[in-house]
């Protein structure tokens, strides 16, 4: 990944990051230009301390109708020069949905090495809770998923499509690496050096899956052992599914599977509210290769176009995308803005409210100060 052009904040020069914005489907495209909106506003505001350089590029289901490719041959290539990748939605009633992830999302994803993808688990303020335990309970988790192999690897095929009736034969390989498990739980424990509660909860199957997750479970214990200040456990995805609901206060960074993690962060955004609330970061540690940014929720094609899709999860996934370029302290305010605008009231109808899409940009601008 090439270094941002200028010299760092304070010496005079702007620091401009150059980042591809990548919409794609359904509300995907309405978050990505809500997203960008905000963070212009708050690099107008930085006094000179840094700007972003925007380039769009037109990919997905409507690039799949013209072309036969949800992106082109060379849009790695065309990626690879960026500091950082806004990502939208992917995902249209045309296009079968594994043609349209595989063609876009997880081909970055694979391709740029993206191994780590960090979902917050976030309870807003003036957001209700399914859960009543939030109303007196302080909770705030990280789900770490492990992003590049697991369940989600492609490894597998489908024969036997000549045979007549229900001859078909599809298998669907997880691949489980020690270097994969390794680095992704010792990411995981690194990430919980920095919270107010230092605890990794390991989540596996290991009891009936007796391969892949076993080897989990043995790396696991083996990187432990080089973090004794934070506290571990291993939990079965069942019981960490009914610990989310039953025992949230006890959890502060969740690592698991592609799959599990994938699964889990989204029931502990619905118990925060909404989706539409969750953002990511498809993380490259290394810095080999641009990292991706992305709200958790799909492209909603039931609500496409009609301006009232929730914009935070895309606005918070810009704000670890500041945070991921050397911006804390601006991620820092972004965050702010949106925890004020929430708490005072101004949300989409997805989380009880009757604001517009336009209406909570401008009202988290407005609250950005400076």
């Amino acid at each position: 990944m090439s270094a941002p052009t200028g010299s760092p904040a304070g010496h005079g020069t702007t620091v401009r990051h150059r980042i591809a914005a990548v919409p794609a489907d359904g509300v995907g495209t309405e978050v990505v230009a809500a997203g960008r909106r905000v963070l212009d506003a708050l690099a107008e505001r930085s006094g000179g301390a840094f700007a972003l350089d925007w380039t769009e590029l037109d990919w997905g289901s409507d690039h799949y109708a013209r072309t036969g490719l949800m992106m082109p041959e060379d849009g790695l290539e065309t990626l690879r020069g960026f500091d950082a990748i806004y990502f939208g939605a992917v995902g249209w009633p045309t296009v079968p949905d594994h043609v349209s992830l595989w063609g876009l999302r997880l081909k970055v994803c694979q391709g740029f090495d993206q191994w780590a993808n960090v979902r917050p688990v976030t309870f807003y303020p003036g957001v209700t809770s399914p859960l009543r335990k939030a109303d007196d309970t302080e909770l705030d988790w990280v789900v770490v998923r492990e992003n590049s192999e697991g369940e989600y690897a492609g490894f597998g095929g489908q024969n036997f499509g000549a045979r007549e009736g229900t001859g078909q034969v599809a298998v669907q390989s997880a691949v489980f690496t020690e270097t994969g498990c390794e680095r992704i739980i010792r990411f995981a424990f690194d990430l919980a050096r920095t919270r107010s509660r230092a605890k990794v909860s390991s989540v596996t199957k290991s009891n009936a899956q007796q391969y892949g997750m076993v080897l989990w479970d043995q790396v696991f214990a083996a990187v432990a052992a080089d973090y004794p200040d934070v506290e571990t456990e291993s939990v079965l995805v069942d019981a960490m599914s009914a610990k989310f609901v039953l025992r949230p206060e006890d959890l502060s960074v969740v690592v698991a599977s592609n799959l599990q993690a994938d699964i889990l962060s989204d029931l502990g955004s619905a118990l925060a509210g909404s989706l539409g609330l969750a953002s990511s970061a498809n993380l490259n540690p290394e810095g080999r290769f641009p990292s991706m940014f992305e709200p958790v929720h799909g492209s909603a094609p039931d609500i496409a176009g009609q301006g009232v899709a929730n914009p935070v999860g895309a606005i918070e996934s810009g704000a670890l995308m500041l945070e991921h370029l050397g911006l804390p302290e601006a991620a820092r305010t972004l965050h702010a803005a949106v925890e004020r605008t929430l708490a005072d009231g101004v949300m989409t109808r997805d989380v009880g409210g009757t604001a517009s899409t336009d209406e909570v940009v401008e009202a988290i601008v407005a609250r950005l100060g400076g």
